[in-house]
């Protein structure tokens, strides 16, 4: 677990906005330990995951972020810790209802983004 806890943010508004509200999501926070080896198991690299998404099922998914991660790595991309976490579960949600990295998929990111709001 990180510092702080789960961050309060409006994770089911987004999936129901993106994925809809009949889709079934799982969303889990792994450890650092946990996350090195997703990592290694899914990816072949040695480090802590960001996020993870993986499609179980049509109208099922499941969704991983580390928040260690999310938290070290969110100056980089010039976001505050909340708002990345809010990012990575956006990007997440697009790969799950089928986009691949693009533009459309990058506006796509900046249009949920923008529709939440931080404290």
């Amino acid at each position: 677990m990180t510092k702080g806890g789960i961050p309060n943010l409006p994770f089911l508004a987004i999936k129901n906005d993106i994925l809809g509200k009949e889709y079934l999501l799982s969303l889990t926070f792994p450890t650092i330990h946990d996350s090195i080896q997703l990592h290694k198991d899914w990816k072949k690299k040695d480090d802590p995951v960001n996020v993870l998404a993986f499609p179980l099922e049509e109208q099922e998914g499941e969704i991983i972020i580390t928040l260690l991660k999310a938290r070290s790595e969110a100056k980089k991309y010039g976001h505050h810790y909340h708002q990345h976490v809010m990012f990575l579960f956006i990007h997440a949600c697009l790969h799950l209802k089928g986009m691949e990295h693009s533009d459309k998929m990058d506006e796509q990111e900046q249009y949920y983004l923008n529709k939440v709001t931080f404290s």
